[in-house]
């Protein structure tokens, strides 16, 4: 871990002292394919963002 001081005073790290964070995700790996052409679908045939109400 690479911490920086970006203030004129001094700082210093007790040990104990808590100074990072990580944040756990998920990672998802998938495939996407090319088509020529899409097939035509129920949501599709009323246009962009259409919902059909």
């Amino acid at each position: 871990m690479i911490l920086i001081n970006l203030s004129q005073q001094d700082f210093t790290i007790t040990p104990g002292m808590r100074i990072a964070q990580m944040v756990i995700a998920p990672v998802t790996h998938c495939r996407f394919e090319d088509k020529l052409q899409l097939d035509m679908s129920d949501r599709g045939a009323g246009g962009f963002g259409s919902t059909g109400l």
